[in-house]
């Protein structure tokens, strides 16, 4: 299909997701009443997709599916690559951690020319199809180019899987011997230099707390400066308190509180998040590492060698200078050429043999 076909028809998408109005778009009114009617109950599915959370991101995608970005993106490669002269099968194999986090591998999908297999998360395994079903009523030649697969993907000549690092040395081991990409744990880090205002502490809370946590792109872990004072983070923080009537987060929270209690562990906990310090990046659900820094040359240095277990840098320090970095407020809004892992997944599939 001729890209500038699908540019147009995945930005009319964006536009419906953005305002997923049925009065507006009456074309496509019956399938987007599912979809609308799908968020407020996806969560009988999978009891982490909120209605609001499944909102948040239906409405981040739309919007990243703008005529502009989607010219600005495409541009970066050779137009002859989306005409591929050999149509390859492609697997893909999604998480199910956050709403739609499988997403962006399906519009490189799409958009590379390629046939596409998708093995949903059981978490997950609702929304995407309802989006791709109106995606297919605006344009109809993209509804053979997607299969959603029940049961194991086989008969494939190229493999994307997402998951954990202990899936992915299943995945590295069975996939090994395609050409694939293949993506494990990370979790993004923000640095604070104590001079943040306000706003850019709502804006940290929001990469925080948004999903509960659960996505790559949410903040686990915070670098601060020796003596640093967390009145302000908690007073700020106090905006998300609603979290703790979520029963699952609820769940998580007193577990690991019960445990450090229980084990004396020196902690901070304002209510419904807790604050440890700790070296690790991956902190549970509820919780949040911190680790103190004597200047900013030595977070810049533990950046660099940990790089591979980050995904995104949160900083308004102009001395953290990294491709990573996002403004606060703003890790889960990546544009659609903020590739997971930092690896090119539209590259992978153009170049595909």
């Amino acid at each position: 299909m001729d890209l500038t076909k699908q540019i147009r028809a995945l930005s009319k998408l964006g536009e419906i997701l953005t305002n997923p109005d049925p009065e507006h778009f009456k074309h496509v009114a019956t399938d987007l009443n599912k979809l609308n009617e799908t968020v407020r109950h996806v969560h009988h599915n999978n009891g982490w997709f909120t209605e609001s959370n499944v909102s948040f991101a239906l409405k981040t995608l739309g919007r990243s599916l703008n005529i502009f970005d989607l010219e600005k993106w495409t541009k970066k490669y050779s137009k002859s690559l989306f005409e591929p002269k050999r149509i390859n099968k492609i697997g893909i194999i999604m998480a199910g951690n956050i709403p739609l986090v499988g997403f962006h591998d399906y519009i490189c999908g799409l958009i590379s020319g390629h046939k596409i297999k998708i093995k949903l998360s059981s978490n997950d395994n609702v929304l995407l199809p309802l989006i791709h079903t109106l995606l297919v009523k605006i344009e109809p030649d993209f509804k053979d180019m997607i299969t959603f697969e029940e049961g194991t993907i086989s008969d494939f000549d190229a493999i994307i899987a997402t998951g954990s690092n202990n899936t992915s040395r299943y995945f590295e081991y069975y996939f090994g011997k395609y050409p694939h990409l293949i993506r494990k744990n990370r979790n993004s880090v923000a640095v604070l230099t104590g001079e943040e205002s306000f706003d850019e502490l709502k804006g940290l809370c929001e990469d925080i707390f948004r999903y509960f946590g659960l996505g790559c792109r949410n903040v686990s872990k915070l670098f601060v400066p020796e003596n640093y004072n967390f009145n302000k983070f908690f007073l700020v923080a106090k905006n998300f308190a609603d979290l703790i009537n979520h029963n699952k987060y609820k769940n998580n929270y007193d577990y690991n509180k019960a445990v450090y209690l229980v084990n004396k562990v020196t902690h901070l906990d304002n209510g419904f998040i807790i604050l440890k310090e700790d070296e690790k990046f991956s902190s549970p659900v509820a919780v949040v590492f911190y680790e103190y820094y004597q200047n900013i040359d030595q977070v810049s240095k533990i950046l660099i060698t940990n790089s591979e277990k980050i995904q995104c840098i949160v900083s308004t320090d102009p001395i953290i200078r990294h491709k990573m970095n996002v403004k606060p407020g703003k890790t889960q809004e990546p544009a659609l050429w903020d590739y997971a892992d930092d690896i090119d997944t539209l590259a992978f599939l153009l170049n595909l043999k």
